[in-house]
């Protein structure tokens, strides 16, 4: 949700009575303070920041969230023990995402006091494993909250969530598309018109999945041989450390946090830590054909731009008609009429043909 989950759409979440969080990824340091205080301007309902738990300035960001008074931290990553105990030493709750239920054990012996996990069907970096298979996996491993993502849109998605043992949901891509998103009118249009085939994962941004719509961008990084992969992820670099005061040591830092073990290029370690500036074309700019739409194969159910409040409040009343209606006297055999020795009406015969 980088360039999207800004202070707009965060304080509009918390006022409507959800957690909103802040994607600071995109943010310098100084511009997420002046994130959080523009948000605390606009509500008086906690909130969170979402943080690269790689990032080499990650430290920093904890620092400024502590002394700005944020509740909750999430992770993109699971940060490490002594992150961890930081924030959790100065009061804020931490909820790293996860996509394996061994990283959710993990986190949880260190303290985590909850746990986003991520299915297959989620936007931006995602797994393999769908959410249905992989949230009871987790939510029987931990004995703390466990909150559902990827593939959610409304009520009826959170009842389901609740019945496999989760707390909640977390929705992405449903909030890009609301009225306070700041996504441009026609990058939303755009989401709106896609349907379950516009949507593919790719490898070919950072050398990890990545579900996005498919722009005139994807079909070229998946064309690009390795000469103009290393030009456009130069170029993109560049433009990224002008954005997030990054230098190029910590930007190739950054990137070679991101391999995970994996055997990329020079071009993908750039790439991976520039990755945002591409976003930055579609989602900011307005130009989805130089840019990528990260986006959650939920969007091909997505036909409207509600605020948040009536998103929310309608996610709500479904849930709860769901619930009453699951609940509900439903006939069985032994509910069915009796049957009576009563002679019952002749039936007409079929015409002749």
């Amino acid at each position: 949700m980088g360039w999207v989950a800004g202070p707009r759409l965060v304080s509009a979440v918390a006022n409507a009575g959800a957690l909103g969080i802040l994607g600071s990824a995109t943010m310098t340091p100084e511009r997420l303070r002046a994130a959080v205080r523009k948000v605390r301007s606009r509500t008086q309902a906690p909130f969170g920041v979402n943080l690269r738990a790689d990032a080499g300035d990650a430290r920093e960001r904890v620092r400024i969230m502590i002394e700005e008074g944020v509740r909750v931290a999430s992770f993109a990553l699971a940060p490490s023990e002594g992150l961890m105990a930081e924030l959790k030493a100065a009061g804020v709750l931490v909820i790293p995402s996860v996509g394996a239920r061994r990283h959710a054990e993990k986190v949880a012996a260190w303290g985590a006091d909850a746990v986003v996990v991520q299915g297959g069907e989620g936007g931006g970096h995602t797994g393999e494993v769908a959410t249905t298979v992989l949230l009871p996996q987790v939510v029987d491993a931990v004995d703390i909250p466990v909150i559902a993502a990827g593939g959610f849109r409304d009520g009826r998605g959170l009842v389901a969530a609740l019945a496999y043992g989760a707390a909640g949901v977390a929705m992405g891509t449903r909030f890009l598309l609301t009225a306070e998103s700041t996504v441009p009118d026609a990058v939303k249009a755009r989401y709106l018109a896609a349907t379950a085939g516009d949507i593919t994962v790719t490898t070919r941004v950072d050398g990890l999945p990545h579900r996005m719509l498919r722009t005139d961008l994807v079909a070229a990084l998946e064309r690009s041989g390795p000469l103009r992969s290393l030009l456009r992820a130069v170029r993109h670099a560049s433009a990224f450390r002008h954005v997030s005061g990054t230098t190029w040591p910590g930007l190739i830092r950054d990137g070679l946090s991101l391999r995970h073990g994996g055997n990329l290029s020079w071009s993908q370690l750039l790439l991976a830590a520039n990755a945002p500036m591409m976003l930055k074309s579609a989602l900011v700019d307005g130009d989805p054909d130089r840019g990528l739409m990260a986006s959650g194969q939920v969007a091909a159910l997505i036909d409207d731009l509600p605020t948040c409040a009536e998103l929310i409040e309608r996610t709500v009343r479904e849930a709860t008609r769901t619930l009453e209606a699951l609940h509900a006297p439903r006939l069985t055999r032994e509910d069915a009429p009796a049957p009576t020795d009563e002679p019952q009406p002749a039936q007409p015969s079929p015409p002749h043909t």
